[in-house]
Formats: C-alpha cells, sequence, structure tokens
C-alpha cells in the first residue's frame, strides 16, 4: 500500500500536535455521551491515553520515553478501566489518579521542550501550543481527584454537596487554568486551595513563557 493511501499516518506525522488537540476537544464533548456506563468510561479513557502516548512519540522521541511507558502509561491504563468499573471505589480512584497525574505533566513537559527545541515557529507547534494547555489541565484534574480522595469533601458544588465527579473537576481546572473563573464547582478545604493556586500559577507562566515566546518568534519572523 503507497503511502497516499495512508492518510492518518501522514496526519500524524506532520501534525502530531494537531491529532492530540483535536482528540482532547473530542474527549471535552463525547466524554457526558460515555461516562454513563463502564463500556463507554473504559473506551473514552484507553483510547485518550493511545493518543497521547502516539502524539509524543512523534513529536519528542527520548531516551525517557520507553521507561514513562512501561512504569507510568500502561499501568495508568489499567487503572483506567478498573476506574471506569468501580467510580466509586478510593483506592482504585486514588491509585488511578496518582498514575495519570504525572503522566499527563511529563506529556505537557515534553511538548514544551518541543516547542522550545529552535527559533522555527512551524504549524504543529502552533497546534502543541494548545494542546500542551489541555494536557496541563488534565493532569490537575487528576490532582484533584486525588485530593479529594484524600482530604473528603474538598470540594462542593454549587448547592453545598460535596464528591465531584472527575468530569466536574475537569472543568474546575479548565476555569482555573483559564483564569476565566466560570467554575460552580468549589475548593473549600486548605489542601484542595493549595493545588487549585498552583494551577493559578502554571496558568499565569503558561501564557508568560510559551504563549509570549510563540508571539515574539511570529512577529520576529522574517517576511516573504
Amino acid at each position: 500500500m503507497s503511502h497516499d493511501h495512508m492518510p492518518v499516518r501522514r496526519i500524524l506525522g506532520k501534525h502530531p500536535s494537531a491529532v492530540l488537540l483535536g482528540a482532547q476537544l473530542v474527549t471535552v464533548l463525547a466524554y457526558p455521551f460515555l461516562s454513563k456506563d463502564f463500556a463507554g468510561r473504559a473506551t473514552i479513557g484507553v483510547a485518550q491515553m493511545c493518543v497521547v502516548l502516539i502524539a509524543v512519540w512523534a513529536v519528542r522521541r527520548t531516551p525517557s520515553f520507553t521507561w514513562v511507558v512501561a512504569v507510568v502509561a500502561i499501568p495508568a491504563m489499567t487503572f483506567t478501566v478498573l476506574e471506569a468499573a468501580s467510580p466509586t471505589t478510593d483506592w482504585i480512584v486514588l491509585t488511578s489518579a496518582l498514575l495519570h497525574a504525572p503522566f499527563y505533566f511529563y506529556v505537557s513537559y515534553s511538548m514544551i521542550r518541543y516547542l522550545f527545541h529552535d527559533d522555527q515557529i512551524t504549524t504543529d507547534e502552533l497546534y502543541a501550543t494548545g494542546a500542551a494547555f489541555t494536557v496541563v489541565a488534565w493532569g490537575f484534574a487528576y490532582l484533584f481527584a486525588a485530593t479529594q480522595v484524600v482530604w473528603p469533601d474538598s470540594f462542593v458544588g454549587h448547592g453545598g454537596e460535596s464528591g465531584r465527579s472527575w468530569y466536574e473537576l475537569l472543568f474546575l481546572s479548565f476555569s482555573t487554568l483559564t483564569s476565566v473563573g466560570l467554575s460552580d464547582v468549589i475548593p473549600v478545604q486548605e489542601h484542595a486551595r493549595s493545588v487549585v493556586m498552583i494551577e493559578m500559577v502554571a496558568g499565569v507562566f503558561y501564557v508568560a513563557l510559551v504563549v509570549a515566546r510563540l508571539v515574539g518568534l511570529t512577529v520576529r519572523r522574517p517576511q516573504a
């Protein structure tokens, strides 16, 4: 089969960050439809991690990549399935969160290194700016989930009830990282507020360092 008949491989090879960003956004839209049963939760969780792994492998192959896959990513996929089957079992939720959070932070670190590896701005690096941002939000959502297990009642909703779903925590993470403040989920325990404050700082630094650098390089780029 010729390469002309392999559009997926061509797209992944040319714009892996676009694939990752698209997968993240599709996951956000699909989650409300697929989160009601075990099969949907397991499918979306494992598929999401597979796409992330492929994208990172494509944009930044490093000696540590194989180690991270073996030690963190594969166990995280296993616990994704376990959590889908038993979403209210604390030790499963906690272990899953403690595996997913460092994995997503590693992915964001790899993508930021990819953005800073030279002074040229490519189309894929523009996609990577958005993809890395969403991956950071995912990582903090899992930190919130772990915090909620270790310190119950860390987050409350607009009605005052505690025990938030993972999707609600993801919404809180995006609201915090973007500094829009639209979330109706509130951190009320001190440990939860500490983690949320760290994400606030991460969001500000991301804009100040990553986005500002890309804007500066784009402005400096010679016009044809």
